[in-house]
């Protein structure tokens, strides 16, 4: 398979045939039907584990020749001297209080219904500091546990791009990011259980995202789903949240994280750039569809159907109250910051009469398009593991 040739087992595909519908894309008709997004909770499997079948062909190349690619050979060169030990390299002795630091964030206003002006009509007009300390705890869990699931995700991902991308380059950079997605998912492991107290199942929208990307056989989707649009907002979520974080263990652990991932997100948009400029309109449609419903299944994972469930929340009050809080709002948007950027240097946000441009301008994502993260940048000229780097 040469370098433009297009993804094995791909039908041709109609060029003036219409863009699918929100209903055949995300099985619903408006993208803010908040009945509709609450009302998809994950669970966990009794067997405790999940099988997706996934039929992507193996490539054997037999072209060794190393650095043919030049961008992506420093890129592999790059992440061999950047590697960690998630067990020795980060301050696991570090007594973790997470019930005072919610308190702290209640006492400074950061959470509960200053933040949330808007209860009337729901059951959590009754609710006091214990109760918006212990949502504080429970969002904290299920959002680490959502980040501890989504590597697993890129861990069996970035496997399967091992096998199927067709360049040895982009075969030996993907081979040592299956080793940074098992410590990332090691490391939010044993934060989980040994600092927190355990984890969530799986979000609902996240597991529906992560099945998609694994089944599909065609090596670009695996690397547009994974490396561009969940790679690429957690590259984001990331950074967010090491901001905020005043528990130095989870934010050094974040800043870690941080600087493989930056690399990661590099690697799709170095391994998709040439391929689909040499996409026909009506393939470059079918990218930008997939990459709208990643988009709609990441967001609409961050309201934390789990959480409500668990505390007993109706749905109708936990969308009332989702609605209400400008953090919430502020944190669903940003965390486009990188995906909006990527989409378009793809060719993705403006090929085919710019459809995912004015999708991104209905999801209210659009002002990220020239978006430049300059800490993933910092990290992208960086030489070193982050232990090296000293960095917290």
């Amino acid at each position: 398979m040469s370098v433009l040739s297009h993804p094995e087992g791909e039908a041709p595909l109609d060029p003036k045939a219409a863009f699918k519908s929100n209903q055949e894309l995300i099985g619903r008709h408006e993208i803010d039907d908040l009945e509709a997004i609450f009302s998809t909770i994950g669970a966990s499997e009794d067997e405790g584990h999940h099988a997706v079948a996934d039929h992507c062909p193996a490539a054997f190349t037999w072209d060794y020749e190393k650095g043919s690619r030049s961008q992506l050979d420093r890129l592999y060169e790059k992440a061999k001297r950047s590697q960690w030990n998630g067990a020795t390299d980060l301050p696991w002795e570090t007594d973790v209080d997470q019930e005072g630091l919610a308190r702290a964030a209640w006492d400074a206003g950061a959470v509960g219904p200053m933040v949330t002006p808007d209860l009337k009509g729901t059951a959590l007009t009754s609710w006091g500091p214990n109760e918006w300390v212990a949502l504080n705890m429970e969002y904290q869990n299920w959002m680490l546990s959502q980040f501890m699931h989504g590597e697993q995700g890129a861990l069996l991902c970035t496997a399967k791009i091992v096998e199927t991308v067709p360049w040895i380059d982009a075969k030996y950079f993907a081979a040592t990011q299956v080793m940074d997605e098992a410590r990332h998912v090691e490391v939010f492991s044993r934060y989980l259980d040994s600092k927190l107290d355990g984890h969530y199942q799986m979000n609902g929208h996240l597991g529906l995202l992560l099945d998609d990307i694994v089944a599909d056989s065609r090596w670009d989707m695996t690397y547009l789903g994974m490396q561009i649009m969940v790679e690429g907002l957690a590259l984001a979520a990331f950074g967010y949240l090491h901001q905020l974080t005043q528990e130095p263990l989870l934010k050094q652990l974040l800043r870690y994280v941080m600087a493989d991932e930056a690399r990661h997100v590099a690697f799709g948009v170095l391994s998709l750039k040439e391929l689909y400029a040499s996409l026909s309109a009506a393939e470059l449609r079918e990218r930008q569809e997939f990459a709208f419903e990643a988009a709609l299944r990441m967001r609409d994972r961050l309201a934390a159907q789990e959480v409500w469930e668990r505390l007993g929340v109706s749905a109708k009050d936990a969308a009332q109250v989702a609605t209400q809080d400008p953090g919430r709002l502020e944190f669903q948007a940003m965390l486009f910051s990188k995906i909006v950027p990527n989409c378009k240097k793809l060719g993705l946000l403006d090929g085919a009469d710019g459809w995912l441009r004015e999708k991104f301008t209905e999801m209210g994502v659009i002002g990220f398009e020239n978006f430049v993260d300059t800490l993933a940048e910092l990290d992208l000229a960086a030489d070193g593991s982050p232990v090296s780097r000293q960095l917290d």
